[in-house]
């Protein structure tokens, strides 16, 4: 904490009353910035919890549920780097303020949608919204703090909202799906979009990059890596339920994705000013350190979303249950961020990253063998290790990033982070709920007194099932919504395995590859 001695002379009074003034326009600012993010952060995975009532009131096929999930995530990875680049070229400010406006918008069209179709869209502006709010919080911060130690503290704090918001998103989904509606999600934040827009219409300082303005911005680049990341997720998904397109015609769409992509790297390295510093992920910490942001966000969102359908429909808890049920995963990450840099030093980035992964991977093992039985206990000691496990390797994974990166690329580096935790997100609920989806469908079986149609739908989701069971009632209700919840819980088994291999094997890279200690500690 700062104070102020007292002096005599009234000229260094009034000086020193304005310091203050500026001081708390500053931490005014920081919170302004980190409600901001929080709104971004906690709209991620907010739906996790309303994913039965939802799918009760608008009937979405397999593949719109998880395009209403994940379209959000996805829009909001590819256009971090693009807002970005506009923002320090045409005002940060300014684009924050388009954001909250863009975002309000977006969430009152979530709130009233009538059909999946609507909503997807909706939610495709929501991630409009967030990209242009996110990447400008950030940079208004680094520039509001000048002081190093002030700056320092304030991007922990920003830090540790974008990883609390995420884990508090469900917390809040079940607590409004409990007391009002699914729609509820979006519309609160109406009113506090209202209380912020004039807020920082107020508070936040206009800026811009230092040279933005005298380089061209790369329109082609933005639009290769918007498009490249829509196809790969649209082919993955639709090649997993062949909903509209047929497998065939999916995976040409993944293939030109992945395409658009390859062409995307080869512009930024002939790019004199690129979006995208490719050049970094030369440095083997930092592509070590960008894999792990991807793998273990990739597999916290994704397992989030499964495993609170799990909690609600395979063992029958409430929205808000299921929500607090899923508390101790929050507070475990909240103590691995508080001992993250302790267990750095100490043990160094290689230990504590390749450690991070192993413990997650090891506290999703014992669901392996879980079916439609609860494990109170066991449940609550696997969310705990996944929390902390994630949470000290994403940390590390970060130092990790920063310091492979020198000083003159550090926004570039920031960047690229930003981008990989989206992705990572984005990416985790595509694959895993394909996977769950291609190995559920099949597994739901025909059965007498449940018709063809109904069985059909059944096996689009379990949320589906659950509200087709309640619908038909009697014994043959019973009968279908039990074989449903079995499949789901082998489709579940399918999806955890192949997320504990990817953790297994990025934990094992980490350990070979990563830096032993930051370069400052390392003597090598």
């Amino acid at each position: 904490m700062i104070t102020f001695g007292m002096v005599a002379d009234s000229q260094v009074q009034r000086a020193g009353s304005g310091m203050r003034r500026r001081r708390v326009s500053r931490w005014a600012v920081l919170a302004l910035l980190c409600f901001s993010l929080l709104l971004i952060a906690v709209d991620a995975t907010v739906l996790h919890i309303a994913v039965p009532a939802l799918t009760a009131a608008l009937e979405p096929t397999a593949i719109e549920l998880l395009w209403i999930i994940d379209v959000y995530s996805l829009v909001v990875a590819p256009l971090l780097i693009t807002f970005g680049t506009l923002g320090d070229r045409y005002g940060r400010r300014r684009l924050v303020l388009a954001g909250y406006a863009v975002f309000g918008i977006a969430s009152a069209a979530a709130a009233a949608a009538g059909s999946p179709a609507v909503l997807i869209i909706a939610r495709a502006l929501l991630g409009v919204g967030g990209a242009m709010i996110m990447p400008a919080t950030l940079s208004i911060i680094r520039e509001v703090f000048t002081d190093r130690r002030e700056r320092a503290f304030a991007l922990g704090v920003w830090s540790a909202v974008a990883a609390g918001g995420a884990a508090v998103g469900p917390l809040i989904g079940g607590v409004l799906v409990e007391h009002a509606w699914w729609g509820a999600v979006f519309l609160i934040n109406v009113p506090i979009l209202l209380v912020l827009l004039p807020a920082a219409a107020r508070l936040l300082p206009e800026s811009t990059g230092a040279d933005a303005t005298r380089h061209r911005w790369d329109a082609p680049s933005a639009a290769l890596s918007v498009l490249g990341i829509l196809a790969l997720a649209f082919g993955l998904k639709e090649a997993g339920s062949g909903h509209v397109l047929g497998v065939g015609p999916a995976l040409a769409i993944f293939a030109a994705g992945a395409g658009l992509l390859a062409v995307f790297v080869r512009r930024q390295r002939r790019l004199a000013h690129p979006l995208l510093d490719v050049e970094l992920f030369a440095r083997r910490g930092f592509s070590t350190g960008v894999a792990t942001v991807l793998l273990a966000v990739f597999a916290l969102v994704g397992l989030e979303l499964m495993l609170a359908q799990y909690l609600q429909l395979v063992l029958g808890d409430s929205p808000l249950t299921a929500a607090v049920r899923m508390l101790p995963l929050m507070v475990a990450a909240v103590v691995g961020g508080l001992s993250a840099a302790r267990l750095l030093r100490r043990c160094g980035l290689r230990a504590t990253m390749g450690g991070g992964l192993a413990l997650t991977a090891l506290s999703l093992a014992p669901t392996l063998w879980w079916g439609t039985e609860s494990h109170p206990v066991l449940l609550t000691l696997c969310f705990a290790g996944i929390g902390f496990g994630v949470e000290v390797a994403l940390l590390a994974a970060s130092d990790t990033i920063m310091a492979a990166a020198p000083e003159s690329r550090a926004g570039g580096a920031a960047a690229i982070e930003e981008t990989a935790y989206e992705l990572g997100a984005g990416l985790g609920i595509a694959v895993l709920g394909t996977i769950t989806t291609v190995v559920y469908a099949p597994a739901v079986p025909g059965l007498a007194g449940v018709s063809a149609a109904a069985t059909a739908q059944a096996r689009q989701s379990l949320a589906a099932a659950a509200h087709v069971a309640e619908q038909i009632g009697g014994t043959a209700g019973r009968a279908l919504l039990k074989a449903a919840r079995e499949a789901f819980v082998g489709a579940l088994h399918s999806a955890i395995g192949v997320s504990i291999a990817l953790l297994a094997c990025t934990a094992l890279a980490a350990a070979v590859l990563a830096p032993r200690r930051p370069p400052d500690d390392d003597p090598s």
